[in-house]
């Protein structure tokens, strides 16, 4: 049995030639080494494309215990990843429980600014992607335009930001559904992501503190470089963080990682981190100024490291050390009391 991506392998073109990615994507620069990745990595597929089959015909309600993600962990083959996705985020549940739901926020009255917003950013919405130009047959624009209108009327109190739009892009790209697209974002807004997407930011300025609080305890070194520039994880990783490491990574590994996003939540986003700071730590060290500290971050995430994404996720799982939940809230706590307190001008 062979994998979706196994199919559209070793690549697709559009009507001028270029060589894009299965994911519509065009590679100018690095589709050698692409193709040399996926060459390899597609026996990987096939594998987990064999046993992701046994286990759904066996079981297809998917469940969530250590099989499931151990299964996980090694990646959840193009053909499945919708299914996995909607039941482990919970989405499946909200969209069996909401019928009509998402066709009903199309349909009412939409506010004049959020739409235009929303419109402002279709064309800037991966200029590099064949199917979301808007002369494609079909384009995607659409699609992408309509989650991201539902979502803003859904949940007002986020409504539109940047960010978002690559979101619901990758989400489209994978489902191929408008409706499943929409729930997955709601799962990962409303529930997976600590409050990203608000005004005030507040998740994300809390989990850039965190990560640092992080460095420090598992790669010191490092931990006492970055202090010596104040403010300098905002500058640094809040777009790993905002755009859930889409066009900071390569795809294939942006899917791995969303993989175990939606299945164990948002402390894979710090384990990612991580793996790519105490992997580099060498590089980060040798710096001596604050843009050569925000130039190697931006290096750390190129390369033959990241691309083999099958040997980048077991990294993940094991270079950090342990990491649970309970030490993230806990964090979380912290760092969040402690923003609240400089802005209020406590000591």
């Amino acid at each position: 049995m062979e994998s979706n991506i196994n199919a559209a392998w070793p690549q697709t073109c559009d009507n001028d030639g270029e060589r894009t990615d299965p994911y519509g994507f065009v590679r100018p620069h690095d589709f050698e080494s692409y193709k040399e990745m996926m060459n390899e990595y597609v026996a990987v597929l096939n594998r987990r494309s064999i046993r992701w089959s046994k286990l759904l015909q066996e079981k297809p309600h998917v469940e969530k215990n250590l099989t499931v993600k151990r299964y996980v962990r090694k990646g959840v083959p193009n053909e499945h990843r919708a299914r996995i996705w909607m039941a482990a985020s919970g989405a499946q549940e909200q969209l069996e429980s909401s019928p009509g739901h998402y066709q009903s926020l199309l349909t009412m009255e939409h506010d004049a600014k959020l739409k235009e917003t929303i419109h402002t950013d279709m064309h800037r919405t991966f200029p590099d992607n064949v199917l979301f130009r808007s002369k494609a047959e079909p384009s995607l624009q659409r699609a992408l335009y309509n989650v991201l209108l539902a979502y803003g009327c859904h949940n007002k109190a986020v409504g539109y930001c940047q960010g978002m739009n690559f979101i619901a892009g990758y989400l489209i790209l994978i489902t191929k559904d408008e409706e499943k697209s929409f729930w997955l974002l709601d799962a990962l807004l409303g529930r997976i992501l600590p409050d990203y997407y608000s005004a005030a930011m507040m998740g994300l300025r809390t989990d850039q503190e965190v990560l640092g609080e992080l460095v420090k305890a598992k790669a010191p070194a490092v931990g006492q470089l970055m202090a010596q520039y104040p403010g300098i994880w905002t500058l640094v990783v809040s777009r790993w963080f905002i755009c859930l490491y889409i066009d900071i990574l390569p795809i294939e590994t942006v899917l791995r990682i969303w993989d175990c996003l939606f299945y164990e939540g948002s402390k894979v986003l710090f384990r990612v981190a991580l793996t790519l700071i105490i992997h580099h730590q060498p590089e980060i060290l040798r710096a001596r100024s604050l843009p050569e500290v925000c130039d190697c971050f931006k290096q750390i995430t190129c390369g033959t490291f990241t691309l083999d994404c099958h040997t980048f996720m077991q990294k993940i799982f094991t270079e950090p050390g342990s990491l649970s939940m309970a030490t993230i809230d806990k964090l979380r706590e912290k760092c969040r009391q402690r923003i609240l307190d400089e802005e209020s001008g406590q000591p």
